[in-house]
This record gives C-alpha cells, structure tokens and sequence, in this order.
C-alpha cells in the first residue's frame, strides 16, 4: 500500500523527472537498472532520492537491481514517445486472447449475466490494448525509417541495406499481415466477425445492461477499425516505399563504391556523348538585335484623321450556328464561312473570320481535318489567310 498522497507521488515525478528520464534510457537499452547504475545517476545528478522512488513505488527491486514498475514505465514510454517496436508474435498473442474471450462470450451468451458482461469488458480491453500497440509500432518504425534515412548514426551503405532488410522482415510486412481485414487469420479480419455478432446483440439482445455492453463493444470496434486503417495506410503509403527507396539508393552506391573500388578489374562501359541543345534559334540574338535597330531612326509621323464611316458589324452567334447547323455536312468550314460573309457584309475582315472559327469548339458540331493535311487561302480586307480544309459534321451522326 502506498501511503503517500497521489499528488505528492506526481510532484516528485516532475520534479526529479530528469532522473527518471535517466532511469529509463537505462532500462530502456538494458533492460534492467543495475545498483551500480542507479548510485551513479543518483550521485551524478546531487539526489539522494533513493528512498522515495522505493517509498512510492516507481522502483521495484529485483534481487539486488532495480526496475522502473510498468506502470511508470509505460507512463514515460508513452510521453517521450519512445516506444520498442513490439516483435509482431508479440502483437498475435491479443489475437489469442481476443479469440478466447469472444468464444467465451458465444458459449455463454444465455449464462450469468455478470460473467458476460465482464467477458465484453475484458474483450474490450484487450482490443484497445491491440489498436494501441499497432499505433506505437508504427510510429515506432516509422522514426527509425526516418533516421535511417538520414543515417543519424553515420551506417555505411552495406549496414543501411541490411537494417531496412531487417526492419522489412521481422516488422513491417507481419505487421501489414496481421492488419490484412482480408487475410482469414488476421486479427483485424477476427474483429471484423465480432463487430457483426456485436451488432446483432446490441439491437435484439432483451436485458438493457448486456445489451448496451454490446452497443458500446459496436461502436468502440467501429472506432478501432478506423484507427486501424490508418496504421495500415502508413505502412503501405509511408514505410514500405520509404524504405525500399533507403534500399534501392544504398543499392546504387554500394555498386558504384565497388566499382570504383576495383576499376582495373571491370571494364567501364561506354558513356554517351553529352549534347548541349538550346530551346531558341541560334540566330535569336541577331534577330532580336534587326528588330529593335528598326526603331532606332525616329521617322516624323503625321496623324490624319478619318472621317470615314465604317461598318459596324456584331457577331451573333445564335444565327450564324442555326445557318452552320443547316448546312450540315460541311467538306470545307472556311468555305462555308466567307459564303456567309460575302453575302451578308460589304467586306471581310480577319474579326469576322476569327469571329465564326469558334463556332468549331460548340458540342453540337463534330470536326475533323483533311487526312492529307491540305490548306486553302482565305482573302481578308488586310489579310491572305491560310488556313486548313475542316469538314464538319453533326456531333454522333455519320
């Protein structure tokens, strides 16, 4: 029993938290603290606390060393997000335990009513235990993706190779196994068997306490499946192409080491002769210079006013696609379109050709060009356009 007030066991954690943060590292990598260990940090850091870590519990001695209680452990654990990725055997034994429980619910669906409702909380329990474990795997291997990327430690090529391997192997792809919804043996796929016999409890099942036992069950794998999800999303979207790109990219320079490592022994291949091309005219310069010395010599300019009238001439579309549709099929569209020009204005002009081009780009209007590619001139009040020979139909009729 612990006599100590819950808020003076927290105080002591935040403030000797340093400490405790050493007592972990150390536990962490080793998995126990040492005596010797312990006086070291304890002296190190002026605290003689020794006392009160025992008094309240955090350390709990095994035969003459110490380790942090699990409680503890899991507490810090989980606030510095230091998590040891857990060997997936050690994820399946929830599938264990989640089979049993649920089997155990079936069998005594109409048994004690006390005893199923412990058996949905423990089966609870034990999926919340599992969905938190997939989340500090991922995030957990994810971070040690990342800092092989980076190589933190300084690994030379051959050892990153053979850690990406290793994390591939033993981790990431059992781990993508068990999350497998369509994997019979998964302990999602299980999950997914007790959400549906959830389910029908929750709505049919006649005592209100086991029946919102169940409702609760429902909804908490629901949430779980969701949450799953995502882990599953980052291991497929996230870890495995970051790591094989660790693996393809040391791959690559580890050859590339080897060969030039032993460049009198292998005969280097021939390289292609590199070519420098530009995206302008090599006469752009020149051109560019002509064109501004144009304007060089300022010539007087006399500016004369025109009183002359001039047509004015509004494009209406409405009538100009009625004409176009009637006169459907088309062999030539410019054709077609200086006929209704010369017949209805006194000139044509380059706004008015341009003007009766965009009726080509109306969804009623299908238009395909001449397969031999040949073009026909279109003459204009200041223009000779050249333009190509169109044939235009109605869109889905031949």
């Amino acid at each position: 029993m612990i006599k100590a007030e819950p808020k003076t066991i927290l105080h002591f954690m935040w403030s000797y938290f340093d400490v405790l943060r050493e007592l972990f590292d150390v536990q962490h990598k080793d998995g126990l603290i040492r005596k010797e260990t312990l006086a070291t940090i304890l002296q190190r850091n002026k605290r003689d606390i020794k006392p009160q870590l025992i008094e309240y519990k955090l350390l709990r001695k095994v035969s003459d060393d110490y380790e942090l209680r699990d409680v503890y452990y899991k507490l810090i654990e989980f606030v510095l997000f230091e998590f040891r990725p857990l060997l997936p055997e050690e994820i399946e034994k929830f599938g264990v335990s989640i089979s049993d429980l649920f089997r155990n619910i079936k069998d005594g669906i109409h048994g004690d009513k006390d005893i199923l409702i412990d058996r949905i909380r423990g089966l609870s329990s034990q999926i919340k235990e599992f969905a938190d474990s997939v989340e500090k795997n991922s995030i957990r291997l994810l971070n040690e993706c990342r800092e092989l990327k980076s190589n933190v430690n300084q690994l030379d090529y051959r050892e990153k190779i053979q850690r990406a391997s290793f994390w591939i192997q033993y981790y990431i792809l059992p781990l993508n196994s068990i999350l497998d919804v369509n994997h019979s043996e998964s302990i999602t796929n299980k999950m997914l068997g007790i959400s549906e016999f959830a389910n029908q409890k929750r709505l049919a099942f006649t005592d209100e306490g086991i029946r919102q036992s169940f409702e609760k069950l429902y909804f908490q794998l629901i949430q779980t499946n969701d949450d799953l999800l995502k882990q599953s999303k980052v291991l497929t979207n996230e870890l495995l192409p970051l790591i094989d790109r660790i693996r393809t990219e040391s791959l690559i320079l580890t050859g590339w080491i080897t060969f030039l490592q032993s460049h009198n022994k292998i005969q280097p291949p021939k390289l292609l002769k590199s070519k420098k091309g530009n995206p302008y005219s090599k006469r752009v310069y020149l051109n560019t210079k002509e064109y501004f010395e144009q304007f060089k010599a300022d010539e007087e300019a006399i500016i004369v006013d025109d009183d002359q009238e001039y047509e004015t001439w509004v494009f209406n579309k409405t009538k100009y696609k009625r004409e176009l549709i009637k006169s459907l099929p088309i062999d030539n569209f410019f054709d077609w379109c200086h006929e209704q020009l010369k017949d209805e204005t006194s000139e044509i002009t380059n706004e008015k050709v341009f003007a009766l081009t965009g009726l080509l780009f109306d969804d009623e209007i299908e238009v395909n060009a001449n397969p031999e590619m040949k073009f026909v001139s279109i003459k204009t009040k200041t223009s000779k356009l050249s333009v190509p020979i169109l044939n235009a139909k109605k869109n889905g009729i031949s």
